[in-house]
């Protein structure tokens, strides 16, 4: 009974161990499928990224085989600074950025301020679609971009004005004048846009933004009263700034609402918010002339009664 016992529980032990190394190699199949395929597509990855049809050598002798006249077909992949010099496009990644987002904003009216705009831009570069996803804030980034490239052109404006005024070609411009027609010239830059502009003012609000919208509005703010003629370095700096960042953002919102021609009711009441902050500083500097002169005043009073109280030492 005690042998027919062992043999069973022999036999039985063998089937279990059969059992459990046929499950353990059924595991180890299924992990090696699952970590060839993961290789197998991590290596398709990674020769897509490393050859990229454009980029090729296979796609060079193609090319060369095919056109007859490459160099007039061929996409130019340079650009050129403002002082004339040639150089070679994506040296950076803030220049491969740039490029994208510049081509991007052709896209907005159609798109408005997407992710999907930066993905137009970017397949007019011949670059695929997902380098959009390059752009950690996305949209906010379009924006931005957007925003700091009509500063810096209205910055060349300006300064193309400042030096006609030095030369003597032109006449220097009153500084209500000179506000109005700055800030107009600026708001003008957002009128291809200006459909989708509200949704653009609204992811400017969002926190993660609101630190390089601030940024962007005081260079803003600043390099127009910089050429207005602004040197001040006392408390009449700040308030000079805050009074045209007023100006500008309430505009700002005029604009957004306005349908007459040419947006002519925006620029009456920029004219109109410009004058109020002139007559204003007309009106404190009458109030502190006349201040001063009422002080002036009664110290000439109050000598004069010393005097005729004989109360003067120095007489």
């Amino acid at each position: 009974m005690a042998a027919l016992f062992r043999t069973l529980k022999a036999a039985s032990g063998g089937s279990l161990r059969c059992l459990v190394g046929a499950h353990r190699n059924q595991i180890s199949k299924v992990e090696r499928s699952f970590r060839v395929a993961a290789v197998l597509r991590l290596s398709d990855e990674s020769k897509q990224e490393e050859t990229p049809p454009h980029y090729s050598s296979a796609y060079h002798k193609h090319y060369q085989a095919s056109a007859p006249e490459p160099e007039t077909e061929f996409k130019n992949t340079s650009y050129a600074h403002q002082s004339g010099e040639q150089e070679e496009d994506y040296e950076t990644e803030e220049q491969l950025q740039h490029k994208i987002l510049t081509a991007a904003l052709e896209f907005v009216p159609k798109y408005g301020w997407s992710v999907d705009a930066i993905a137009e831009g970017a397949k007019t570069l011949n670059l695929s679609g997902a380098a959009a996803g390059m752009f950690n804030n996305g949209t906010g980034d379009l924006i931005l971009h957007f925003v700091m490239q009509c500063n810096s052109n209205l910055s060349d404006i300006l300064s193309e004005k400042h030096k006609q005024i030095q030369l003597g070609q032109i006449e220097p411009l009153k500084t209500d004048k000179f506000l109005k027609e700055a800030v107009e010239t600026r708001l003008r830059m957002l009128i291809p846009y200006i459909d989708s502009w509200p949704q653009a003012m609204s992811i400017l609000l969002l926190p993660h933004n609101v630190p390089e919208s601030l940024k962007h509005l005081s260079t803003l703010i600043d390099d127009i009263w910089y050429y207005a003629g602004d040197r001040s370095t006392d408390l009449n700096w700040y308030t000079r700034r805050a009074a045209l960042t007023g100006i500008y953002n309430t505009t700002e919102l005029v604009m957004v609402q306005d349908s007459s021609p040419d947006f002519e009711e925006t620029w009456k009441f920029l004219e109109n918010r410009v004058n109020d902050v002139m007559n204003m500083a007309h009106t404190a500097k009458k109030v502190q002339s006349t201040g001063d002169a009422v002080v002036q005043g009664l110290m000439g009073a109050a000598v004069t009664l010393r005097n005729l109280a004989g109360m003067n030492p120095r007489r």
